[in-house]
């Protein structure tokens, strides 16, 4: 997307931040969430995210902020520190541009940098064809499916499970 720049995310981005997570949490499956968390929550889950040594994106331009991605650790345990989990969310009026795999390339480009040897998508909704798309798009491979593990919008919804190798070999080196 021309005039797209990818940038780590700053505190003035998370009014942005939080009104398009807002629109997923209220309107869609992606997250499942029921209550948008306030400026305030997601400002902290950032703090908590960078200060853990990942890594949180915006896709911004001159007008505003219309996507973002972020990397976690996958579970707090020590054997899964080579592990990371992402998200990706885009602004409900700017999806089909690209913005997503805009996002994801740097992100897993950090990932493999700072050592982790796997990335894992955990998608809300096995009917999120973009979401699935785009991580297949990007290289993950699908590797289950939990059926019917979250209900939210008076319906049972499943959460696709897809992997991305950064680093097949074995070992930590």
């Amino acid at each position: 997307m021309p005039g797209l720049d990818i940038r780590l995310a700053r505190e003035s981005d998370f009014a942005e931040i939080t009104a398009i997570y807002a629109h997923h949490v209220r309107h869609g499956t992606a997250s499942f969430e029921e209550t948008p968390p306030s400026v305030q929550e997601m400002l902290g889950r950032w703090r908590k995210v960078t200060d853990g040594g990942n890594i949180w994106l915006v896709a911004a331009d001159n007008v505003g902020v219309h996507g973002y991605a972020y990397t976690t650790p996958y579970h707090v345990r020590p054997a899964y520190r080579y592990t990371v989990e992402n998200a990706v969310y885009v602004a409900h009026d700017a999806t089909g541009r690209g913005i997503g795999k805009a996002l994801m390339q740097p992100l897993i480009d950090h990932a493999r940098v700072a050592g982790r040897r796997r990335m894992i998508a955990v998608i809300g909704d096995s009917e999120n064809a973009g979401s699935v798309g785009l991580h297949k798009a990007c290289g993950f491979r699908h590797i289950g499916v939990l059926e019917k593990i979250g209900y939210k919008f008076e319906r049972w919804i499943d959460v696709v499970m897809m992997q991305l190798d950064i680093h097949p070999e074995s070992g930590t080196g």
